[in-house]
């Protein structure tokens, strides 16, 4: 059985012979008697074997080493040391063995380290719980959306559309790259498997729009892909994205859905993974736990850009970026601000020239309906904007920022069949992730993760 199901249910198993299938996590073992730390990747919590001389195979059970595989069979008893239950052993099987060069001892490893065994690090109690973590926050993000009638749509991978800007998007090609055939000087994209230049995704929006002016709500959650040169802590060449578009919607409608969708996510998480989420905040952040509560029970501001710079240059600080009208606003802006006001910020109404040509370009034709959730600790966690709904405007938009209006000529013509107002968000999951652990660097909460110099596994 489970042993997540067994420690549940402890009083119906107590004094019953129970069979648990797992690793070994530690091992110490006396002359005539031994006590294993044993796991099964079910839970956060570890149950202690003791095992005596009386086994047949007592002094084979010795010789057994950490990250060894076994089938322990036993009576479950209350426990003599600090945990509540504990298994008497009555016959302990080796199913995998494990030799003493095991990377993963029971000893604190740091994160560079286990980065450099990725596929090991699943085994670690930090990685249990950030994992465990993951899990459950993408069922959250599914039941919330599920539960308010959005229909979830598979997006393609493979695009030819031109969203974030192509300059951002990994090329794919099928063609033999020591032999590529020419056409007037250029690579002739016709003889490729697609006959056309095509793209893996770096957003599902666009084609989410599509369905979300058939379905009203939609939403997508999967793999995307930028070939950003970055080496922060928060980039990544291959994350995951979960990115509703809501027709009849408009920025302030958008803002409720965001601050309800993440009020939601965050207290399922709470709520499901309590010990994940007190190893996090013992070992990971202090004060984590405090943190989220904080914001399932925090009502969030809502500012706009203008405002949120009158802010920042009244502040008495030393800005190492000044902060101006025309610009974004950086790290250490979005730190202030949040601290200013002691909880989550919705910015508003930025300035268009800095966003997406997809956006609604706002009465004042300076700025457009966007808007970026800023979080304490975090920075930036969703950005989305009321869509431009006007087709004139659209095109004009796209051509100003040299967008191919060939390759989204589609996405343009929604808005001359039965278009309507529109809105939506993307959110980084990995963003969320490190918001929920405190672990703050994304290659820590993707299980291999994809960065610039670094595609192991």
């Amino acid at each position: 059985m489970d042993l997540k199901d067994l420690l549940d249910n402890g009083e119906q198993y107590l004094n019953k012979e129970v069979i648990l299938n797992g690793w070994i996590r530690n091992h110490r073992d006396q002359k005539t008697f031994g006590f294993i730390d044993f796991s099964d990747g079910t839970t956060q919590e570890h149950l202690q074997i003791v095992y005596d001389e009386k086994l047949d195979n007592f002094e084979d059970i010795k010789k057994l080493l950490v990250g060894c595989a076994i089938q322990v069979e036993g009576k479950l008893i209350e426990s003599k040391g600090n945990q509540k239950y504990e298994v008497e052993a009555s016959k302990i099987t080796l199913v995998g063995d494990c030799p003493s060069d095991y990377p993963i001892q029971p000893k604190r490893h740091t994160r560079e380290f286990l980065r450099e065994v990725a596929y090991l690090r699943p085994r670690t109690n930090l990685f249990q719980a950030v994992f465990r973590i993951r899990s459950v926050a993408a069922f959250a993000i599914h039941e919330y959306f599920q539960s308010h009638n959005y229909v979830y749509v598979h997006t393609p991978l493979i695009t030819t559309a031109d969203c974030e800007g192509s300059d951002q998007m990994f090329k794919i090609t099928t063609l033999d790259l020591n032999n590529l055939p020419k056409k007037d000087g250029k690579v002739d994209m016709t003889k490729d498997l697609f006959n056309r230049l095509a793209f893996i995704t770096g957003t599902g929006q666009l084609h989410g729009e599509s369905f979300a002016l058939a379905f009203k709500k939609i939403y997508t959650f999967g793999p995307t892909f930028r070939t950003e040169n970055s080496n922060t802590k928060t980039h990544a060449n291959e994350f995951w994205m979960i990115e509703p578009e809501i027709a009849f919607c408009n920025l302030d409608g958008l803002m409720d859905i965001e601050e309800e969708m993440l009020k939601y996510v965050v207290n399922y998480v709470l709520e499901k993974c309590p010990q994940e989420i007190e190893f996090c905040d013992k070992f990971v952040e202090n004060g984590l736990k405090d943190k989220l509560n904080k914001l399932v029970n925090s009502k969030f501001v809502r500012i706009t850009h203008h405002d949120v710079v009158d802010i920042l240059n009244k502040a008495d600080v030393n800005w190492e970026f000044t902060p101006t009208y025309d610009d974004d606003i950086q790290k250490e802006h979005e730190k202030y601000i949040t601290e200013y006001f002691n909880g989550p910020v919705f910015i508003t109404n930025w300035p268009k020239d800095i966003k997406a040509w997809y956006m609604k370009v706002n009465e004042d034709h300076k700025t457009v309906a966007a808007v970026d959730l800023e979080v304490p600790g975090a920075g930036e966690l969703m950005g989305g904007s009321q869509r431009e709904d006007d087709y004139d405007t659209l095109i004009k938009r796209a051509q100003e920022l040299g967008v191919d209006v060939d390759t989204v000529d589609w996405f343009c013509n929604l808005r001359k069949y039965g278009g309507c107002y529109h809105s939506g968000f993307g959110m980084g999951f990995e963003r969320l992730i490190i918001y929920l652990t405190g672990v703050e660097n994304i290659r820590d909460v993707i299980p291999y993760p994809r960065t610039p110099g670094n595609c192991e596994y």
